[in-house]
This record gives C-alpha cells, sequence and structure tokens, in this order.
C-alpha cells in the first residue's frame, strides 16, 4: 500500500532570500539533524544571469532503524538524490528527492516548493508531499513502513526549530535582511556567487535542503520551522470571515490549523488536507467545512478511507433531508416547547456550549404518543445543528479551537415508565442518526443522580454508542457531584443550575406529564412520519446492469435550461443526456424478473425503447459523463430544440482485464448475486427560463443542493460550452 503525506502551507514570517540564507547554513551537514551524517554535490550549474541555480546532491543518513533489520539489510547508511532549482527571478526553490538505496523495493518520492507568500511579499511559503510504496524488503514490509513513517513525523516535527536557530544566528551576526536579486545591467556591482560553499551569508545562492523522504529528516523539518512563532495572535489580526469563507481551491496554512482546528501531527494535517483536496476533486463547490471533515477523521483514528465513507453517506443523508437548512425551516411544536425537558445554559469550564437534558422529568411516552419517532428526530437534529453554530461562535470568542459541546443529564425521576419499549426504539433510533452524522461532537457527557434503574437504560443504549464516546461518560450517583471531582471541576460554580443546588437560573422546562388529549392515534402518528420522512426534493433510483434509470423532461420553449444536481451513492454510473422528438412510450417501472428485487429506496425506469436506433429515432447531446461512487455533479444544459429530453443513469461496465481471459471477480459475483443492487444515485432537476438561468449552478440555490451550514464556501462551477456544462 502506497503511503502519501501532503503538509499544509507553512508560512515564515521571513523574506524568501532571508529564509534562502538560512538554508545554506544547514550543509554539508548539520549538528541540528545527528541522522544526516554528509551530502556531496553531484551537479552544480547555474544560468548566465545568475537568476537560476540548479543543484543535484546525495545525501547520507544513518536511519534510526532495529539493528537486526540494518544486518538483514546489508547497509550502514541510506542514500538519497535530491534534485532543488532556485530561481531568484521568480523567488520560488523546487526540490524532488528519490531514494538511491533499496530503489528496486522501496520507492520513495517527494517534491517540495518554496514560495513568496501571495499577500505579503516578505513572507515566504513551504509546500511538501511525499510518497512511501514499500514493494519487498526481505519480509520485514510492514516494520519498514512503521519504522519510516515515524521517523518521517518526527523529522518534521524537529523541522520547527531547525530554521528558526538559523535564522537566530543570523540576527546574531547582524544579518536581517538579503537583498533580491537583480538583472545585472541593473543592479551595482556586487559578488556573483559560482560556488555554494563560497557564497557569503548575505547573498543567498541556493537553499539546498537535506534530502526529504520518508525516512529523511530534510525540508520537511524546516517548513515548520516558524509554527512556534505562528500561533494566534497573528491570525486574530486577520479578518475571520476571510479565513474561514475561502474558496474551496484556496490552501490550509498552519497557523490556520493551529488557531480554529487545534493541534495536529503532521500525518493527521495530511489526512486532512489530502481528504479536503479529494472532496474539492468530487464535490465542487460544496465541500463542508474544515473542522466537520477533521470530525469523522477523528471517529476513525484518522482512516482516511474508513472516513470518506462514513463522510460521503452522511453529506449524502444532509442534502436528501435538507439538513443544512433545518434551523430555517424547523418550527418546534408546542408540545416540545412545554414538555421537552432539554436546553443550552452557557458553556463549561473549556469554553464548550453546555446542552442540559431533564431526562428523569420527561415524559418521553407522552411526547412519542403526542409526536412521533420523526418529529422527534428532528428536534434533536436541530438541537445538534445548533450546537454546531453555537462551536463555532465560541471558537471565535475563546480564540482557540471548539469543536465539540457537553451534555448535562441530569436523572433524577427516572424510573421504569422511562423503559416504555417503543420510547426506548425511538431513542435507539436517535442515537443512530447522531452517532453516524455527528461524530466526534460531544466533548463530555455529565450524568449525574442516577438511579438504580439506570443499569437497565444503559445495557440497552450503551451497544449503539461509538466505544470513544462512551469514554466521554462521567457517571455520579446520588449527591455525589457536588464534591470535589464532581461537577464543578467541570462548570464554574456561578453556572451551575438551581435545581443542582446552584444560584443560576434555568430555563430548561421543568416537563411533566403530556395531556393524553394531545395524544394522536397510530395511524396519524404514521402518516405524520411518512411525511416527514419523505419530505425531500430529491429522488432516488437504483440501476442495474442491461436496467438504466432514466427521467424524461418535455420542454417546449427552446433555450430552456435543464439544470441537475445528484450524488452516486453506491457503485459507478455513465450518465448520458438525449433529445427525441417522438413521446416515448409511459414510463414502464423495470419488472426486475431478472433481479428479483423491489426497491422501496429506489425505483428504476427505462423509457428509451428497444427498437429506437441512436441518430435516428433519438440523439445524444451530451457527451457521456463517468461519475465514480461518491461523487456529486451538478451541471446544466442549454437546449436548443423543443422536444423530449431524456436524462440517464446507465451501469458502468469496468473494463475486463486484459492480460488474462479470465473472468473478473467482481463479474462472477455480480452473477451469484444477482438480487443485489449494483448502482444507487440521488438526484435532482429543474427546468428554467433562459431569463432565470444565471450561467452557473447557482441556479440551482432553489433546490437546497449546498452545504450552507457545513460548507466553509459555495462557488459556482464553471460552464463549458454555450450549449451546456457539467461539473464535478
Amino acid at each position: 500500500m502506497v503511503q502519501k503525506y501532503q503538509s499544509p502551507v507553512r508560512v515564515y514570517k521571513h523574506p524568501f532570500e532571508l529564509v534562502m540564507a538560512a538554508y545554506e547554513r544547514r550543509f554539508p551537514t548539520c549538528h541540528l539533524i545527528p541522522m544526516f551524517v554528509a551530502s556531496d554535490v553531484v551537479d552544480e550549474e547555474t544560468s548566465e544571469d545568475g537568476s537560476t541555480h540548479k543543484i543535484e546532491r546525495r545525501c547520507a543518513l544513518d536511519v534510526d532503524a532495529p539493528r537486526l533489520l540494518k544486518r538483514i539489510a546489508g547497509v550502514d547508511y541510506v542514500y538519497f538524490i535530491q534534485k532543488n532549482t532556485l530561481n531568484r527571478k521568480e523567488r520560488t526553490l523546487h526540490i524532488e528527492s528519490h531514494n538511491e538505496t533499496f530503489s528496486n523495493r522501496v520507492i520513495i518520492n517527494e517534491t517540495c516548493c518554496y514560495s513568496v507568500h501571495p499577500e505579503n511579499e516578505d513572507w515566504t511559503c513551504f509546500e511538501q508531499n511525499a510518497s512511501l510504496d514499500i514493494k519487498s524488503f526481505f519480509g520485514f514490509e510492514s516494520t519498514v513502513e512503521k519504522v519510516a513513517m515515524k521517523q518521517y513525523a518526527s523529522s518534521i516535527k524537529k523541522g520547527k526549530e531547525i530554521i528558526e536557530y538559523y535564522l537566530k544566528e543570523l540576527e546574531d551576526e547582524g544579518v536581517t535582511h538579503v537583498p533580491r536579486w537583480a538583472p545585472p545591467s541593473l543592479s551595482l556591482p556586487a559578488p556573483r556567487p559560482t560556488s555554494l560553499s563560497t557564497s557569503p551569508p548575505d547573498l543567498p545562492k541556493l537553499a539546498v535542503t537535506q534530502a526529504v523522504s520518508v525516512p529523511l529528516p530534510t525540508d520537511a523539518k524546516d517548513s515548520a520551522s516558524q509554527d512556534a512563532k505562528q500561533d494566534s495572535s497573528t491570525l486574530q489580526a486577520d479578518s475571520l470571515t476571510e479565513i474561514l469563507a475561502g474558496t474551496p481551491d484556496d490552501k490550509l496554512d498552519a497557523d490556520y490549523i493551529k488557531r480554529y482546528l487545534g493541534d495536529l501531527t503532521p500525518l493527521q494535517e495530511s489526512c486532512l488536507i489530502r481528504l479536503r483536496k479529494w472532496l474539492q476533486e468530487t464535490h465542487k463547490g460544496k465541500i463542508p467545512k474544515d473542522e466537520h471533515i477533521l470530525r469523522f477523521l477523528r471517529a476513525r483514528d484518522f482512516n482516511m478511507d474508513k472516513a470518506r465513507e462514513i463522510l460521503c453517506q452522511s453529506l449524502t443523508w444532509r442534502k436528501q433531508h435538507q439538513v443544512d437548512y433545518l434551523l430555517e425551516t424547523w418550527s418546534s411544536p408546542q408540545v416540545l416547547q412545554d414538555y421537552y425537558t432539554g436546553g443550552w445554559h452557557h458553556h463549561d469550564r473549556d469554553g464548550r456550549p453546555l446542552y442540559i437534558l431533564r431526562l428523569g422529568q420527561m415524559d418521553t411516552k407522552g411526547l412519542v404518543r403526542a409526536l412521533g419517532e420523526e418529529s422527534l428526530l428532528r428536534h434533536v437534529l436541530s438541537i445538534n445543528e445548533e450546537g454546531l453554530r453555537r462551536c463555532e461562535e465560541n471558537t471565535k470568542v475563546f480564540g482557540r479551537p471548539i469543536s465539540c459541546w457537553t451534555c448535562l443529564v441530569d436523572l433524577e425521576g427516572l424510573n421504569m415508565r422511562h423503559l416504555w419499549r417503543p420510547g426506548v426504539k425511538a431513542l435507539l433510533r436517535i442515537i443512530e442518526v447522531v452517532e453516524a452524522n455527528y461524530p466526534e461532537t460531544l466533548g463530555r457527557l455529565l450524568i449525574l443522580r442516577a438511579p438504580r434503574v439506570f443499569p437497565v437504560l444503559w445495557t440497552l443504549v450503551s451497544p449503539f454508542i461509538d466505544e470513544n464516546t462512551r469514554k466521554k461518560f462521567l457517571i455520579y450517583a446520588g449527591n455525589d457531584y457536588q464534591g470535589t471531582g464532581g461537577l464543578v471541576d467541570y462548570i464554574d460554580k456561578e453556572i451551575i443550575p438551581d435545581f443542582l443546588g446552584g444560584e443560576c437560573m434555568c430555563e430548561v422546562p421543568e416537563g411533566g406529564l403530556v395531556p393524553k388529549s394531545m395524544y394522536r392515534t397510530a395511524e396519524e402518528l404514521e402518516n405524520e412520519d411518512v411525511r416527514l420522512w419523505t419530505e425531500t426534493i430529491y429522488q432516488c433510483a437504483s440501476i442495474f446492469k442491461g436496467a438504466p434509470h432514466e427521467l424524461l423532461i418535455e420542454i417546449i420553449d427552446a433555450s430552456s435550461v435543464i439544470t441537475w444536481d445528484f450524488d452516486v451513492c453506491k457503485g459507478d454510473v455513465v450518465f448520458n443526456i438525449y433529445h427525441s422528438k417522438r413521446a416515448p412510450q409511459l414510463p414502464r417501472k423495470d419488472p426486475l424478473g431478472a433481479h428479483g428485487i423491489t426497491s422501496p429506496g429506489g425505483n428504476n425506469v427505462q423509457l428509451i425503447d428497444k427498437s429506437w436506433t441512436l441518430g435516428q429515432d433519438y440523439s445524444m447531446v451530451e457527451s457521456p459523463l463517468t461519475c465514480k461512487e461518491g461523487e456529486s455533479v451538478q451541471g446544466s444544459h442549454i437546449t436548443r430544440w423543443p422536444g423530449f429530453y431524456i436524462l440517464q443513469w446507465k451501469f458502468h461496465n469496468m473494463p475486463s482485464c486484459s492480460a488474462t481471459n479470465l473472468p473478473r471477480v467482481d463479474d462472477v459475483l455480480a452473477t451469484l448475486q444477482v438480487s443485489s443492487h449494483k448502482c444507487k444515485v440521488m438526484y435532482y432537476t429543474e427546468v428554467l427560463g433562459s431569463e432565470d438561468f444565471r450561467g452557473s449552478m447557482t441556479s440551482l440555490e432553489s433546490s437546497h443542493s449546498g452545504f450552507s451550514q457545513l460548507s466553509a464556501a459555495t462557488t459556482s462551477s464553471t460552464q463549458s460550452q454555450s450549449s451546456s456544462m457539467i461539473s464535478r
């Protein structure tokens, strides 16, 4: 498996030339990096005007690996080749490095770039990415991978000190400014450097850094050197709005990560950046905020593949049920306002929003009988959405990252009536939905005055709660919460609610029994649940091999605009748009006799008759678009003729392996498991008049397709041709 690393943008608050002068002092060896044994110049050249300087070095490293592994490998040092190109005119340094030792068994590549900060020419930016691919290593592949990644991460962390050290050394020598390069005809006579080793400290030649590969402590070390000084004090001077509302094409800054996301290890930063980049490529214009992406990574211990899977599922769920607009559209019924015993109450000692739930005083049976599961679920989701909003506000107020909240649950009054089976069923479903879509939002759960019946309830619900979440539970029986180690350790005494012995008035409703006159019949509740569950502008469709899903759109006025927004929830599909002057037959449901499926989660309709001929009975108006699982696709087509347009999603046939004529495993499984869904899409379409179409996917704002609450920014898609536009 290939291990990858992508750094955030490291910003050095020093001019490019001064940073380069500091780099020069690290070679041929650096006492701050004991494992860096030596480096030899293999090749070096300078352009006529002195603006470009290239150098190639062979660097030796004494890798800190187990002695047995070194003996088996038969080497004492590991060698890397590093090629550096310094462009003084453009003020950039590009570095490429790869391993020379064991290059037939292990492939290590790294590229780095130093450049001028786009908004401040007196600052320097650094970016870096690397990859490690261990093909074979005497049966120790896993050990070598762990050693390499561990040393690489530590070298990046160590690098924060190195540049700082050499910049301070230059400052002590009185070197605080290095002049920029100028063409010889315009510059004053100055010594023209011919050798890196002889160039004076005030005239930088080449920012040669150590070879940076997975086991190599190189530029990655230096890249973060100024991090210690780039704390929240500088960022507070910047516009918070600009920082949080950058375009999806912007890059994460190391200072931004520290100020708004917290302290992350280099590899955790890399996972965040890579997942964010993947979302930018597949969910153009509506990627979640970095805080939200980070929650899903933490929930899966920074396993990027697992985090990506659950995040995509959650984003699809949010879109389908328009959760991003819940705070704007959801209005709690009066019975919830009167009898739901929960509410927000100041914040805890860590600055986290504090939510209080008096579960023991809540008539769960009455609420379920009066409202139904779906209304309760919507209310809990609105609480979570409000919690996300409050976390953002508290991050600004307290000047440090706050990404979760504290929940205080008072169980006084809890008894067997709370174990009413339909009520427990509703609670378990709420827990399941919240766990899947709001991971790592609960910082601490304080359970107070737990009665004897609590272990029974805990036994029922604990299996549905993530293990990491369960570790955040603190349970107090009786009045144990009043002493040392109790409530005052987590909440300021001044805001402890009055019903817990504090002096602060709490506006959480006291609850009580819901009047039976408010109860609704089972049929009414079922109808209400179905209405809320199916209340969405998006439709689902199932797609099978040989059975595409097709949607008919009749256009009366030419130059109308067909817009679409769909997500590929499962499998890979090919999206096509056809035009026909003939009206297709009435939509017919795929009998699915061959598949044996009835799909409550999506329909399957074919419109194009098998007797029709492409090019005669109907024509293709857009090039086929292959869409991968997890992608979100938006686009539009400006119609040229009236008639019937057919949007088609069909199963994408993977190419067979050319090296063998044997059937693919997937194909064999597909024939054996014909009853399983092959692909699934969730889509929304809209037809706009040309005068109402604004030439971009912002026209789909009416469809609520963007993640308004979670998205750092929403950018419009790019127009491809005057007649059509497809974007991912």
